[in-house]
C-alpha cells in the first residue's frame, strides 16, 4: 500500500536494545531468532533509507532496467533498438533499514550488481512517535500493523536453497487520496472499483480523503439460492462528513443478468450497505446498472462505511433453479507463486467469486517437510477468466511444458466442489514444482487446464515463471539480462511442441473484392501508406474490414487497397466497391504474397523495441528452429552450429538464431533492419498470433516515447483519468525537483498505455484501432506525421488474406 510506507518509526533502536539479553525471555520480536532476523539482529547498525512510495509498472517489470549509466542517453532515437543498458532503473530496496525482507535484501543486491557506485541514501524525515517510545505493546502493534501476515527474514545463507517463502512484503492493497471542494475520482488499483466525488461535495477550503479497499471474501450469507455475490467487500472511508454532495460508488462486476424477458424481470443486480463489517446490510435503491457495471448514490455517509455488490432474484421459477441461472457469470483466476523460482516452489491456483484478482495474495496454508509455514505474499504470475454456466465441479491440472521441471504426481490433477463455488469466497489449490536433475535453474512455462467435470468446457491458457533468485554469495560485475515474462496466450498446448510450420508460397493474391475509383486523388504533400489514384482506376480490396485513421486533416474511413503494386488505404467514399465478377481490367492490382509481406511489415523500420523482450517473446513461442532458420535464410545451419550452451532445448536453439541475424544486421546497418527483417520472416511461417503480441507490444512501447508530455491529454480521453490518477502514474518518476524530466516521461505514458492495452486481452486489433482514435482526436494529433501506427492497422487487417493465399490448405492436412 502506498501509504502504509509513511509508518516509518524513528525510535532510538541502539537504547530500546540496550538490554536485548535481559529481556530476551520477554521479548515477543526475540524467540531465538536474532541471528537471523534484521529487526532484531541488525537495528541499530541499519542505515536509514528513503521510502519508495509509489509503484510504477516499469518498476513492477524490471526487465525494462538493466543499470544506470549517467553518460549515454536513456532511449535510443534511431527506431531501431531501444538499449536496455541505457535504461534508468529504479530500487525497490530503499525501505526503512530496521523492516527489511529477504526481498529487499534481493533487490539491494540486483541493485548492487547494476549500480556498484551507489551514493550515500538521503536520511528520512523523523516521524512523530514519541507516543510508542515507552509503550512497548503499542509499538509491538504498530509495527505489525505495517507488516500485517508478514514474517521475519529468514538466514540469508540459505536463500540460494530455499523453496521461495521468505519473500515477505506488506500485502494490504488499499488506496487513500485527498481532494479539495472540486472534487475527483478514486480508483482502486489494478481493479474496476471507483469513487466519483462531485463538485462543491466539501465546501471550499476544506478537503476529503477518500480510502478504498477490497476485502476479498464478501460476506457469506449474500450467497444462496437467491442471491450471490459479484464484488469483493469494499471498504470507503471519508475523513469529512461535514458534506453537502452525496458521492458515487461505481463497480464493474462479474455478472451480467441474461437478455431473455424471464431473467430481467426476476433478477437485478443490487448492492448492500452496511456501517460495520459483519453487518447488517441494507439494500441500496439509488442505484443505476448497463451490463455488467453499477453505480450507486450514496447519501447516508459515515467515517467507515462496507458495501457489497450482488446478483438477486425474486424468486425460482422453473426451469430455472437457482440464481446461477438468471445471470451469465464469470469465473476469475489467478496463478501465483514466490518473487522467484526456485529448485522446489508452490504455485496457488486461486479461483475468486469476482473479477477484482490482486496482484499480491497472503497464503497461510503452505506447507513444508509436512510442517505448516508463516503466512507468506506470492505474486500473480497470470490470471484468466471465463464463463461458468452453473456451479459445478471443476478439475484443475498443471503440467509443466518444460522438461526440466515437474508437478508432483499427487499435485497434477485436484478438484474444487460445487459447494466451494457457491459460497463466493477464494477456493484455493496449492501445486508442487520441483527441478530435474542439476542443471542451471531457468523460468519455464506450464499449463494450466480447468475442465467442467459434468460438461465437455475446458478451459486453459500458458503461465510463465519469474526467473530463479540471484545468488546471495557476492556481487556478480556482469549484469544479467532481465526479460519480459508475460503470459503466453497463443503457444501450442504440448508438453513437448512438435509443430510443422507450413510451407510458404509465393504466387499471386487472390481477391474477390475490387473498388473502381470515382475520383482522381493526387496529393502534393505524399503522405505514407495512403494510396494515390487517377478516376476509373481497378483497386484490389483486401478484406471487408474499414480502417479509422486521419487524411490530410479529418478522420475518415478507409479501405485497405492495391494499386500498381503498393498497398494503402483508400477512402471508402472515393471507391464503388464490386465483385471479382464485375471487374474489367485488374492487371494493375495484382500482388504477390512475397511483396505483400514486405510491405506490411514497413512500419517495423521506424518502431522503437526492446531487444531481450523481442528475443524472449520469440524463443519462447516458436517451436522449430529450422523453420525460422530456413526464412531468415540460414538453411545451411545445423546442429553443429551451436555449441553446448545452446543446444539443449529448442528455445536456446530458437534464440541462437535469433542472435546470430541480429548481429549480421547490426554488421551491415545501412542495408538491414533486425524487427523488419524477423517480421518479414514470422509471416512468412505463419506466426501471426506472435506478429500480433509483437505488434501491440512495439506500438505502445513507441507511442509513449512519440508522446511525452501530451500522454496527459491522451488518458484524458481513452480512459478519462481525473488529475490525481494522472499524477500518480507519474509519482515513480519524479526526480529530486518533484517533476519529471521531459525525457523521462515516456515512462509514465508507457505504464498507462500498457495498464490500458491490458484490458483488451487478446484484441489486439481493437487495441491499435481504438489508440489510432484516439490521438487522432488530439488537439495536435502526432499520427499527423507519425504513420507507423496506421501500418499496422494496415497489417493486422492482412493477415487473412495472406494466410489464405500463401499457406496451402493441403499442407496443413497433410
Amino acid at each position: 500500500d502506498v501509504n502504509e510506507s509513511k509508518l516509518d518509526l524513528d525510535i532510538d533502536w541502539p537504547g530500546v536494545f540496550k538490554h536485548a539479553h535481559a529481556v530476551s525471555k520477554t521479548n515477543p520480536f526475540w524467540n531465538e531468532l536474532s541471528a537471523s532476523n534484521p529487526f532484531v539482529h541488525d537495528i541499530a547498525a541499519s542505515n536509514r533509507n528513503k521510502n519508495n512510495k509509489y509503484l510504477s509498472i516499469l518498476k513492477e517489470k524490471p526487465y525494462l532496467f538493466s543499470k544506470v549509466s549517467s553518460n549515454r542517453d536513456s532511449l535510443a532515437s534511431s527506431g531501431d533498438e531501444l538499449d536496455i543498458d541505457c535504461l534508468l532503473r529504479k530500487t525497490s530496496a530503499r525501505r526503512s533499514g530496521r523492516s527489511k525482507s529477504v526481498s529487499d535484501f534481493l533487490d539491494i543486491v540486483d541493485n548492487q550488481r547494476f549500480n556498484p557506485h551507489k551514493t550515500t541514501p538521503q536520511k528520512t524525515i523523523p516521524s512523530d512517535v514519541t507516543w510508542l517510545q515507552n509503550d512497548r505493546e503499542a509499538y509491538k502493534m504498530a509495527w505489525l500493523s505495517h507488516r500485517q501476515l508478514t514474517r521475519s527474514c529468514l538466514d540469508l545463507e540459505a536463500m540460494s536453497h530455499s523453496p521461495g517463502w521468505a519473500q515477505t512484503q506488506a500485502t494490504d492493497i488499499h488506496v487513500v487520496c485527498k481532494l479539495n471542494h472540486e472534487g475527483g475520482s478514486v480508483q482502486l488499483p489494478d481493479s474496476d472499483i471507483n469513487i466519483h466525488v462531485p463538485v462543491g461535495h466539501v465546501l471550499p477550503g476544506e478537503f476529503q480523503e477518500v480510502g478504498l479497499k477490497a476485502i476479498l471474501n464478501p460476506p457469506s450469507s449474500f450467497n444462496n439460492e437467491l442471491s450471490i455475490t459479484v464484488s469483493p467487500l469494499i471498504e470507503l472511508t471519508l475523513s469529512n462528513l461535514n458534506t453537502r454532495e452525496a458521492i458515487f460508488l461505481e463497480v464493474k462486476v462479474a455478472a451480467k443478468v441474461k437478455n431473455d424477458p424471464l431473467s430481467q424481470v426476476m433478477s437485478d443486480i443490487v448492492c448492500f450497505y452496511s456501517l460495520d463489517k459483519e453487518g447488517p446490510f441494507k439494500k441500496l435503491e439509488n442505484c443505476y446498472t448497463y451490463q455488467d457495471t453499477i453505480q450507486v448514490k450514496l447519501r447516508d455517509l459515515s467515517h467507515v462505511m462496507y458495501a457489497v455488490i450482488a446478483v438477486q432474484a425474486n424468486k425460482i421459477q422453473p426451469p430455472a433453479t437457482n440464481v446461477w441461472d438468471y445471470v451469465q457469470r464469470t469465473i476469475s483466476v489467478g496463478i501465483y507463486g514466490p518473487k522467484y523460482i526456485h529448485p522446489t516452489f508452490t504455485a496457488v491456483f486461486t479461483v475468486f467469486g469476482h473479477n477484482y484478482i490482486p496482484g499480491k495474495l497472503t497464503i497461510c496454508d503452505i506447507k513444508k517437510g509436512g510442517k505448516n509455514m508463516p503466512p507468506v505474499v506470492f505474486q500473480l504470475w497470470g490470471k484468466h477468466t471465463f464463463l461458468l454456466e452453473k456451479p459445478q465441479d471443476l478439475n484443475i491440472s498443471l503440467v509443466s511444458c518444460d522438461p526440466d521441471f515437474e508437478v508432483k504426481m499427487e499435485d497434477q490433477s485436484k478438484n474444487i466442489k460445487e459447494e466451494e463455488l457457491k459460497t463466493g469466497e477464494m477456493v484455493r489449490q496449492q501445486f508442487l514444482f520441483s527441478m530435474l536433475g542439476c542443471r542451471e535453474m531457468h523460468f519455464f512455462v506450464f499449463l494450466v487446464q480447468i475442465k467442467v467435470l459434468k460438461s465437455s468446457q475446458v478451459t486453459q491458457f500458458h503461465v510463465t515463471t519469474p526467473d530463479p533468485a540471484p545468488k546471495l554469495s557476492g556481487i556478480i560485475n556482469r549484469p544479467k539480462r532481465l526479460q519480459n515474462r508475460k503470459e503466453i496466450k497463443s503457444a501450442p498446448l504440448l508438453l513437448i511442441p512438435t509443430v510443422k510450420y507450413p510451407k510458404f508460397q509465393d504466387k499471386t493474391l487472390s481477391v474477390n473484392t475490387y473498388g473502381v475509383a470515382l475520383k482522381t486523388v493526387l496529393r502534393q504533400n505524399k503522405i505514407d501508406y495512403l494510396l494515390e489514384y487517377f478516376k476509373g482506376d481497378t483497386i484490389a480490396i483486401l478484406g471487408e474490414d474499414k480502417v479509422k485513421a486521419i487524411g490530410q486533416t479529418k478522420i475518415k474511413e478507409w479501405y485497405v487497397g492495391v494499386l500498381r503494386k503498393k498497398i494503402g488505404l483508400v477512402h471508402c467514399k472515393n471507391v464503388k466497391v464490386i465483385s471479382k465478377e464485375q471487374a474489367m481490367d485488374t492487371a494493375d492490382s495484382e500482388l504477390t504474397t512475397r511483396n505483400l509481406v514486405e510491405q506490411i511489415a514497413l512500419p517495423f523500420k521506424k518502431l522503437t523495441y526492446i531487444y531481450s523482450v523481442v528475443l524472449s517473446t520469440v524463443s519462447e513461442s516458436v517451436y522449430d528452429w529450422r523453420a525460422l532458420a530456413e526464412v531468415l535464410g540460414y538453411s545451411h545451419m545445423s546442429l553443429d552450429d551451436f555449441n553446448e550452451a545452446h543446444a539443449d532445448k529448442e528455445s536456446e536453439r530458437v534464440a541462437h538464431v535469433v542472435k546470430r541475424m541480429k548481429e549480421d544486421c547490426h554488421a551491415n546497418k545501412k542495408k538491414r533492419l533486425f524487427l523488419y527483417e524477423l517480421i518479414v520472416a514470422l509471416l512468412k511461417i505463419d506466426c501471426q498470433g506472435l506478429v500480433a503480441r509483437l505488434t501491440q507490444d512495439t506500438i505502445i512501447l513507441t507511442a509513449a516515447v512519440k508522446l511525452g508530455k501530451y500522454w496527459r491529454e491522451l488518458a484524458e480521453k481513452l480512459a478519462r483519468l481525473t488529475k490525481q490518477q494522472i499524477e500518480a502514474y507519474e509519482v515513480p518518476h519524479q526526480g529530486k525537483n518533484g517533476a519529471v524530466a521531459l525525457e523521462m516521461m515516456w515512462k509514465p505514458a508507457y505504464d498507462f498505455l500498457y495498464t490500458w492495452g491490458a484490458h483488451y486481452g487478446d484484441s489486439y486489433r481493437d487495441v491499435l484501432q481504438d489508440l489510432q482514435s484516439a490521438l487522432d482526436k488530439m488537439k495536435n494529433p502526432v499520427t499527423k506525421h507519425w504513420r507507423e501506427l496506421t501500418g499496422t492497422l494496415i497489417l493486422v487487417n492482412c493477415m487473412e488474406v495472406l494466410r489464405a493465399s500463401a499457406f496451402s490448405k493441403m499442407e496443413e492436412e497433410e
